[in-house]
């Protein structure tokens, strides 16, 4: 799809990339980079749904051309108590060691705790980091997630207009979480946040971001995660967009020698949500970890693929997703676990389950294995069930109706997930969506 610059200033067009670039007094390297992933976006074919990434998923109804960016505000940070009642709240839900409030573009709050500060950790919107640490964000963005992975990741890197940006520096350990809230406006904007988080070598950092609203609109995203050696870093995405929105997001962290790094995908909201997770194993060593939890109802469509990557031996990951689906909605999930020459004594694991709550509702699970190494263990499963009639009996048995035993079903089955979150508030908060989901709420 080609757009021309003929469109409205505030168009998904060349004229805007030129434009955001200008307003910002950007770097020639950065204005560069904008052109050429535009270039990339319009010689990138509309996707093909005889594609296997595409083949489950189709964007019917959706179109390039009826979005506008969201206006390009400079930054105007206000105080705690003037974020109103309903971000406040959100802010205490999770004890936090700093943290970032956007609206669209504009990040409205921030906080950074003092002492951490003093210790080089740095915690901002990827305009301000830009402007006062460019070398260290010249040195990562887009690195990892690249403008030719797909079609949305170089739309997404023509049109950005703002982001998360931490870096923990080496020998840092950060006990509390660092939380970050976005909301999106409604109408038909366009919104294209950027993560940048970097675990510098032996620290550890958990961050948790929690994006809502853009009702009637499309949010196209790209997180780029860095936990170098032996860092420990732990990523927290959730999801909860309005259910009239379109949700396109690319993802990677590459985990360097001994490293740990977590990634926990809630995906609750959306029209339709197509993500794409890649966990890279580049070093000896390193450890990765992807949880997922999926729970769409009516005509919502939630597709994830990821990727789990082992570059170098005695490497491992984890992967888990747990979806329930409801009133006709689907799900999609394909994974890959590729084992490269060489990456010897890699263990790997990968499994999806779907609990059917509604006969119209429809879960495609296609799991995968890609192995060229010859002394690995790599395994990989995938299940479809609705509720089992006898355990709904045996609930009701002892007092329950059967709506609350079919809640708790549900409930117990997104448990195994739940018990592996590692900030007490993000649980509460998925506890507190499951509930509401299950009509508990």
């Amino acid at each position: 799809m080609t757009l021309t610059t003929s469109l409205a200033p505030d168009s998904l067009s060349l004229a805007s990339v030129q434009s955001i670039s200008e307003s910002f007094h950007e770097p020639e390297w950065l204005r560069q980079a904008r052109l050429a992933a535009w270039q990339t976006f319009e010689a990138a074919p509309w996707p093909n749904y005889s594609e296997e990434t595409w083949r489950r998923t189709r964007l019917t109804g959706f179109k390039v051309e009826n979005y506008r960016l969201s206006t390009a505000a400079l930054p105007q940070v206000v105080s705690r108590d003037e974020l109103g009642r309903r971000m406040a709240g959100e802010l205490k839900k999770i004890d936090s060691a700093g943290a970032l409030v956007f609206r669209d573009s504009s990040l409205v709050y921030a906080d950074l705790d003092e002492g951490l500060a003093a210790k080089g950790v740095i915690l901002t919107d990827l305009r301000t980091a830009l402007a006062e640490h460019e070398e260290l964000v010249r040195a990562y963005l887009g690195a990892q997630v690249l403008a030719s992975d797909n079609k949305f990741a170089a739309l997404h890197y023509a049109l950005w207009q703002n982001g998360t940006f931490l870096y923990v520096p080496r020998n840092i350990s950060v006990e509390k979480p660092f939380q970050v809230l976005l909301q999106f406006s409604a109408g038909g904007t366009a919104a294209f946040h950027h993560s940048l988080i970097i675990g510098d070598e032996n620290s550890e950092l958990t961050i948790a971001e929690d994006y809502n609203g853009a009702r009637g609109g499309m949010v196209d995203t790209a997180v780029e995660l860095y936990p170098l050696a032996s860092s420990r870093l732990h990523y927290l995405h959730l999801q909860n967009l309005d259910t009239s929105t379109w949700n396109f997001s690319t993802m990677r962290s590459s985990a360097q020698r001994d490293a740990l790094y977590r990634h926990l995908q809630a995906s609750w909201g959306s029209r339709l949500s197509k993500v794409w997770i890649d966990l890279n194993m580049e070093e000896p060593g390193s450890h990765g970890e992807l949880l997922g939890l999926y729970f769409p109802q009516g005509r919502q469509h939630i597709d994830h693929h990821t990727n789990q990557v082992h570059k170098r031996p005695h490497g491992t990951s984890d992967l888990l997703f747990k979806g329930a689906l409801d009133e006709g909605s689907r799900s999609v999930y394909q994974g890959i676990i590729h084992v490269l020459p060489g990456a010897q004594k890699t263990n790997a694991y990968q499994k999806n389950d779907n609990l059917i709550l509604d006969e119209r509702a429809r879960a495609d699970s296609i799991p995968g294995l890609e192995i060229e190494a010859d002394d690995v263990r790599c395994t990989h499963g995938a299940t479809s069930a609705k509720v089992q009639d006898e355990y709904v009996f045996y609930l009701m048995a002892r007092g329950l109706t059967r709506k609350t035993a079919k809640r708790m079903i549900v409930q117990g089955f997104f448990e195994e997930v739940l018990n592996r979150v590692p900030v007490p508030g993000v649980r509460a908060k998925l506890e507190t969506e499951i509930a509401r989901r299950v009509g508990l709420e």
